[in-house]
């Protein structure tokens, strides 16, 4: 007995695609009813602003083959099966190694992802042929425990004056969840650790004005309650879910970028993929235009320098990357071997 499918017609760049999408009735979300079907109609009606956030990046797929409650896995290798208008790009990977990962480059190519029971979608910071050099400066503004969205939009806007003294412009999202996440477009002409460096000096300068509700501690022990700035974030082959990506949350949040004006009285739990759609249509993408004036580096690479000369090093890395040059021990503070005392 052949199994329950639909086919979908999606605006491509040269004429109408059409995707088969198997088991349209799956449900994905089972707290609101919202299916397979309904999410790819979310892809196709966001498409533009989806792919022109996400599209022409590596990106990893978070599937979730029997919905959000189930099991889940990442793919970073193209999928088999997929059509002649879905490509791959190889990336190098902190081993070293290297692989093909996906590419969107329209709106299909994200509805035959979601046949591919992708919920989430994780792009690189870097464009599909520069992949080493990304052209986004990203920092993840994230709640810790006792904190909340709220706690996290002061820090945001502050932030956002951090990078206009460095020269950047920056762009905000929801990340679906509690946090924030903070974007500045800028020149792909600084690998990934030049820029994670950048995100370091932005955040300690952030720390410096907000130390009280702002932390760098990568240990948890060590956060207390605020907002920590993942600077790890920026690290190669490191991700968010991009903007306009659903998330894989009981009320079907999507991250969704804002117009700075909206954030002091924004609510990330308003913005789903039953509503973001007309918000589109009703108010337009904010991003629309972040790649118009890509920005330098140069002061945050200067601060951080400074912040050298001054004895502030680098920051811990991943637990799964490779040992780095600089990087103070890997162990929690609480854990740490102390100092013997004196005879």
């Amino acid at each position: 007995m052949a199994s329950e499918a639909t086919v979908l017609t999606v605006d491509g760049p040269d004429g109408e695609r059409s995707v088969r999408l198997s088991s349209p009735s799956r449900v994905l979300w089972s707290d609101l009813g919202l299916t397979k079907l309904d999410l790819a109609r979310y892809i196709i009606d966001v498409g533009e602003a989806f792919v022109r956030a996400n599209g022409d990046r590596p990106v990893s797929l978070q599937r979730f083959p029997e919905g959000i409650d189930g099991e889940q896995f990442f793919s970073k290798n193209p999928p088999k099966g997929a059509p002649d208008f879905v490509r791959s790009v190889m990336v190098v990977y902190p081993s070293a190694r290297t692989h093909p990962q996906l590419v969107i480059d329209e709106p299909a190519a994200a509805v035959w992802a979601v046949q591919m029971n992708t919920v989430v979608f994780h792009p690189w910071a870097s464009r599909a042929e520069t992949s080493d050099f990304p052209d986004q400066l990203r920092i993840d503004l994230d709640p810790q425990p006792g904190t909340d969205f709220g706690d996290a939009v002061g820090p945001a806007i502050e932030l956002r004056k951090v990078l206009a003294e460095a020269g950047l412009e920056a762009f905000v999202k929801t990340s679906g969840n509690r946090g924030l996440h903070v974007f500045a477009p800028i020149a792909p002409t600084h690998e990934f650790l030049e820029v994670r460096h950048a995100v370091i000096a932005a955040a300690r300068e952030l720390e410096r004005r907000m130390p009280d509700r702002v932390t760098t501690a990568w240990w948890k022990e060590e956060r207390g309650t605020r907002i920590f700035v993942d600077f790890n974030q920026a690290n190669r082959d490191r991700t968010m879910a991009g903007a306009y990506s659903p998330r894989a949350l009981p009320n079907a949040a999507v991250s969704t970028p804002l117009d700075w004006t909206e954030l002091e009285s924004a609510d990330p739990t308003a913005f789903t993929i039953r509503t973001v759609p007309e918000r589109l249509r009703m108010l337009g993408d904010p991003w629309a235009d972040m790649h118009a004036h890509p920005g330098t580096l140069d002061v945050l690479l200067g601060w951080w320098q400074r912040d050298l000369d001054a004895g502030l090093g680098e920051l811990p890395f991943p637990p799964d990357f490779p040992k780095m040059p600089g990087e103070p021990p890997r162990v929690q503070p609480s854990r740490a071997k102390k100092p013997a005392s004196p005879a």
